[in-house]
């Protein structure tokens, strides 16, 4: 048995892991909101809290996985960067002082940027380059510039940085999934722009099984295969609508200054140039296959949509 700290643990994945975890391990989760009736025990605690080492030291704690992050931009990148850089840095600190063994971070497919010269499928050793005008793609390679310095400072503190391609389940909702549940579904002429789905049953089994091996690398989570805007459209039994990058820009353009929308022109590559990844190296080094391809993980999420009324 193990003594595991869980941050962001009341989340989406969070409480599955720890819930999981809990059933051979000590489990202790921070979040800054804790909801009844986790099954296991939780502090509310912010990951920038100053004093987090000495809860560590307090309570012998020997591996921290780390799931905090804001997921959606606040519309306050100041803040949005203390949570996710700062707060990963405290998290970082913490761990050194207080002589954990393993550190395991959800890091994301982002953080190697949306890019016109991508690699077809990018492989873990491809550069991470961000995109400054996403502030969830920016964060995502700070901090993992943040764990290259301290795996050649730290290097016992064994590491395992985990980058997720889209990751969906039965009732993922977020600012994807929104995407799927509008009438139309938008595409870039000229830009295929394929999705890579990981299911979320296959992250928790993931980390679940770094944490029992101890382990330590670099891993892409992603089903295998990919699908392109178009093939989405065709399961979800919905339109396609194609639009020339130039007319999407410009309506961003005049959107944004309006103060109408939040995005700016810009942020059209987020559509155009989504990074495909390799999970080759999932399956060959970590050895783990995912249970279910990118189709069958976004034909789960379709059924269980309409299901529930949402598409």
């Amino acid at each position: 048995m193990s003594r595991i700290l869980i941050t962001g643990a009341a989340g989406y994945i969070g409480r599955q892991l720890g819930e999981r975890l809990a059933v051979h391990h000590d489990i202790l989760g921070l979040d800054v909101q804790v909801p009844e009736g986790l099954p296991f025990a939780c502090l509310q605690r912010d990951i920038r809290d100053p004093d987090l080492a000495t809860l560590m030291r307090e309570r012998s704690i020997e591996r921290v996985v780390h799931l905090a992050a804001v997921l959606e931009d606040s519309g306050d990148r100041e803040r949005d960067y203390d949570i996710d850089v700062n707060g990963t840095r405290n998290v970082l600190r913490a761990c050194v002082a207080a002589g954990v063994e393993q550190l395991v971070v959800t890091s994301s497919g982002a953080a190697y940027g949306y890019h016109a010269d991508n690699p077809a499928w990018i492989d873990e050793h491809d550069a991470l380059r961000g995109n400054p005008e996403f502030a969830y793609s920016d964060h995502k390679r700070r901090v993992e510039e943040l764990l290259a310095d301290y795996r050649q400072r730290h290097p016992r503190l064994r590491q395992l940085i985990l980058r997720p391609g889209t990751v969906l389940g039965e009732s993922t909702r977020n600012q994807i999934t929104a995407l799927f549940e509008r009438r139309r579904i938008l595409a870039i002429a000229g830009a295929p722009s394929p999705f890579v789905f990981i299911w979320d049953q296959d992250v928790v089994a993931i980390i679940a099984a770094g944490v029992e091996r101890h382990a330590e690398g670099i891993y892409n989570l992603a089903g295998d295969g990919a699908l392109s805007v178009a093939e989405l459209a065709a399961l979800l039994d919905k339109p396609l609508l194609t639009v020339p990058a130039w007319l999407l820009r410009g309506a961003l353009a005049v959107g944004h200054r309006l103060g109408l929308s939040r995005h700016s022109p810009e942020q059209i590559n987020f559509l155009r140039y989504r990074p495909v990844l390799s999970n080759r190296r999932l399956k060959a080094e970590f050895g783990y296959t995912p249970a279910k391809t990118s189709e069958q993980v976004f034909r789960l999420f379709v059924e269980h949509a309409r299901a529930g009324g949402r598409l």
